[in-house]
């Protein structure tokens, strides 16, 4: 009870944790329904298309996210950096000319990946789809790239203007649309296409949605003629595309070794292993979704810290949401050690295998759910290289041991190196942010006045 009790009397004077807490609830709020829908369908997608089925799904959809994830520049992280210090100056002209240029890169960036995706659908078939005829689903799901042709700048605006609450909604009812779309497909005894159409839909609605609401904030904090300002007052073009150089490299070493575990599995086992994964990765979401707006909501509250150069402040809220994310993941975890076969037989008995490898991916998972801040902070601090030198490095180790181990061991050596680069990776990164925050730290004490 104090140790409650205490809790409630720091949320009540902290009103930046009030801050970062409100603005995570919008979302929060949103992704628990959407978690509940997220089970709720891929349960019936996993009872209707079997293993097999269920992973060939898994496949597409990745095959498509990491080539869109690849060439996206990972433009939101850009816009909190520039965008918000420009709103922070009360320059407009800059911040209407760095969401502008971010906006033409992310757009430039969708249609050059679609094209590849196009080019190279019909390898992916045949390698990890292990069936040349699935090369259509695989362009027709990748037309969701199109529509998110600037979902990750228009985010990042809502990140700094710190409206979440209308995103909330757009998450909310791409979720329904799909969960509808695969519970009409379950319930009428459709197939692997019309449970496509489902997610193609809610990421249709999600990608265009956001960029509605992100130009809305747009119009509200600089003019609505923002989208005709020159390009003269950007920050210096090097800084700005060392910036969207190194994250773009870094988010696609994090996609090719991290986020694309599907196509690795596909890559060196069956579809039936794949269905293992997506579902052991789908029941891990339960863990990871009420963490994940954090990273959206503390973000910008990191960087301004960063800007305005207290330290105290930063540290303060680094301790608390850590705190709080190391709780729910604890508590969380121990429940699908727990419960997880049950969770599994949901699926159907066929689904029971994945659950040894869940608990595996969970160990990793779960320490990036603890530590979600870590490439914030860096990439706050101007030190976007660190976490992609860490990445590129321990990413080529576990791919090289992976051709090595995965053939031979199957999937469970596979979750392994994954949490194995998660854990040591997201220690590296933590431990270089802090050794940074140190040295600041000190060189403000030398040039303050005795």
């Amino acid at each position: 009870m104090k140790f409650l009790a205490r809790w409630w009397n720091i949320l009540r004077k902290d009103k930046l944790l009030q801050k970062v807490i409100f603005n995570t609830g919008y979302l929060l709020s949103s992704n628990v329904l959407s978690m509940g829908l997220s089970i709720f369908q891929s349960i019936l997608a996993g009872r209707l298309l079997g293993v097999a089925g269920f992973g060939l799904i898994g496949t597409v959809t990745v095959f498509a996210t990491t080539l869109n994830k690849i060439f996206s520049f990972r433009m939101n992280e850009l816009v909190v950096k520039y965008f918000g210090e420009a709103i922070a100056s009360d320059n407009k002209e800059k911040a209407s000319a760095v969401v502008k240029a971010a906006g033409i890169g992310e757009t430039i960036s969708a249609l050059l990946s679609f094209s590849i995706l196009v080019l190279f659908a019909p390898l992916a078939a045949e390698r990890l789809a292990k069936d040349p005829a699935t090369t259509r689903l695989f362009i027709l799901y990748g037309t969701i790239i199109l529509a998110n042709f600037t979902y990750e700048t228009f985010f990042g605006v809502i990140q700094v203007r710190n409206h979440f609450r209308n995103q909330a909604i757009v998450n909310l009812v791409s979720s329904l649309i799909n969960a509808s779309i695969i519970a009409w497909a379950y319930f009428t005894q459709k197939g692997l296409a019309e449970v496509l159409t489902g997610y193609i839909f809610g990421k249709f609605i999600l990608g265009l949605g956001t960029s509605i609401l992100g130009w809305r904030e747009m119009n509200k904090a600089v003019g609505s003629g923002w989208w005709k300002t020159g390009f003269s007052s950007l920050p210096p073009i090097k800084e700005l595309l060392s910036f969207a150089f190194s994250t773009n490299i870094s988010n696609t070493v994090i996609h090719l070794v991290r986020d694309n575990e599907a196509l690795w599995v596909a890559w060196f086992l069956t579809p039936v292993e794949v269905g293992y994964t997506k579902t052991a990765l789908a029941i891990i979401n339960l863990v990871q979704v009420p963490i994940t707006p954090f990273i959206s909501t503390s973000y910008p509250e990191i960087n301004n810290a960063i800007i305005h150069k207290d330290w105290r402040l930063l540290r303060r809220l680094l301790k608390r949401i850590t705190l709080i994310s190391g709780s729910w993941t604890g508590a969380s975890a121990i429940g699908l050690a727990f419960f997880g076969r049950w969770l599994l037989s949901w699926y159907g008995p066929e689904f029971l295998p994945a659950h040894i490898p869940m608990l595996i991916y969970l160990v990793g998972l779960g320490f990036a759910n603890v530590l979600f801040w870590n490439r914030p902070l860096l990439l706050s601090l101007g030190l976007p290289l660190v976490p992609y030198r860490v990445s590129l490095y321990l990413g080529i180790a576990k791919v090289a041991l992976a051709f090595l181990l995965v053939p031979a061991f199957g999937l469970n050596m596979e979750a392994f190196l994954l949490s194995a680069f998660f854990v040591i990776s997201i220690s590296i990164i933590v431990t270089r942010g802090f050794k940074e925050l140190r040295k600041r730290e000190s060189d403000i004490k030398e040039v303050s006045p005795a």
